[in-house]
């Protein structure tokens, strides 16, 4: 099967956060002649879904009744065939933890264990919504922070070791595929990960939102994959939404092997009322996991594609800018120290004088100030739009 994702689809009037939210800080007014905002922030892609979910989602709605959801064994069972198929993993179907996306489920871990004043583990720059899931609750943020080399990220395991020696550090939560530096960790460095954790009795709760885009020439292991020690000392957050573009339906699943933990975090959830299974996010899951995967390699060919055209583009007429290699996710992580523009001024640039909107570095911790991230799933007509007016933006300011 062919599928285009040259074609624009217009997203107005569909009630996208991505195409239809302006910033505050936005001016329009600057330029009334410069078209319309082009939104590369957000990670939403701008393709339309594999042709078998819409069809599931279409059969489910001619049902005419919405009601009350809950996922059944056919639901389980695609879910654990997935995992089996792709990765090798093998889950049992009470492990399954069905939440409405993997940010509700990072707060309700963290309100499961972990107390005021307890410490919990991150590896800035890193995805922002962990800041407010520790803070929220009354933990406190312990960055172990990336190296940033050669242009290349890597963990710094002697840090690790040094700050998970802290008893009121309780848990780690790990960015895998890392979002935002795109970074697709290895398995040795996963274990000296775990190993690290596990010495110090730090639970680690593995983001594994982006594992399925992974970039060709990168392989990618799930943490808990690697030892039956660390699956049992684990919980792994994993959803089909940015896989096949079904954020809006708010379906993910958490795998959480060990008993106790997952009474623990059911508990937190009766507590504050979560709500049950979207029925079109279970329709949609099904079909995507079912018959989505011709469509996920076309569409991980067309992002890779994206990534060197953009790499190539900026090469050529912007140096200044260098991006960061992508092994993993389509958030493409770039390196703007070369404009020599403090974040104010680079966002004015951007936002006010280019008209693109983007996930500002500083968002992700403040190892991040100096980069920008890009959105590289949407039609390549929409990136060489955005070059061109970067492009424009710079030569205009120093001319």
């Amino acid at each position: 099967m062919t599928f285009n994702f040259d074609q624009e689809i217009d997203r107005k009037g569909t009630n996208s956060i991505k195409w239809e939210l302006e910033p505050q800080d936005y001016d329009m007014q600057q330029n009334p002649d410069a078209g319309r905002l082009l939104p590369l922030w957000v990670a939403d892609m701008d393709f339309a879904v594999p042709p078998a979910v819409v069809d599931a989602l279409v059969k489910r709605a001619e049902h005419g009744l919405f009601g009350y959801s809950m996922p059944m064994d056919s639901y389980y069972e695609t879910v654990i065939d997935w995992h089996k198929r792709r990765y090798g993993r093998s889950l049992a179907k009470e492990w399954i933890v069905l939440t409405p996306g993997v940010v509700p489920a990072l707060n309700m871990i963290v309100q499961s264990f972990i107390q005021p004043g307890d410490k919990v583990l991150i590896q800035r720059p890193v995805y922002y919504p962990f800041f407010s899931a520790i803070e929220n609750h009354g933990g406190e943020i312990v960055s172990n922070n990336l190296v940033y080399a050669n242009g290349r990220y890597t963990m710094d395991f002697a840090d690790l070791a040094q700050k998970t020696a802290d008893p009121a550090v309780k848990m780690a939560i790990l960015c895998s595929p890392h979002n935002p530096v795109g970074r697709v960790w290895t398995a040795d460095e996963l274990r000296q990960f775990g190993q690290i954790c596990l010495e110090n009795n730090v639970l680690v709760v593995s983001d594994e939102i982006h594992c399925d885009l992974i970039m060709p020439g990168h392989n990618f292991t799930s943490f808990a994959s690697i030892s039956a020690e660390f699956e049992q000392k684990s919980i792994v957050c994993t959803a089909p939404s940015k896989t096949f573009n079904l954020a809006g339906l708010h379906t993910s699943n958490i795998i959480i092997p060990d008993e106790e933990m997952r009474e623990r975090v059911k508990q937190t959830m009766d507590k504050q009322r979560m709500p049950g299974a979207n029925p079109f996010g279970l329709a949609a899951t099904e079909a995507a996991y079912k018959h989505g995967e011709e469509w996920l390699t076309a569409v991980i060919d067309y992002i890779a594609d994206n990534n060197k055209f953009v790499a190539a583009y900026l090469a050529e007429h912007l140096p200044q800018l260098r991006p960061i290699p992508l092994e993993g996710t389509y958030l493409l992580w770039i390196d703007c120290h070369g404009l020599e523009l403090d974040p104010a001024a680079r966002r004015q640039l951007l936002l006010n004088q280019a008209h693109i909107f983007l996930d500002a570095g500083e968002w992700f911790g403040p190892e991040g100030e100096m980069f920008e991230r890009v959105n590289l799933a949407c039609p390549r007509s929409v990136l060489v739009e955005m070059l061109e007016r970067v492009v424009t933006a710079v030569q205009q300011k120093s001319g």
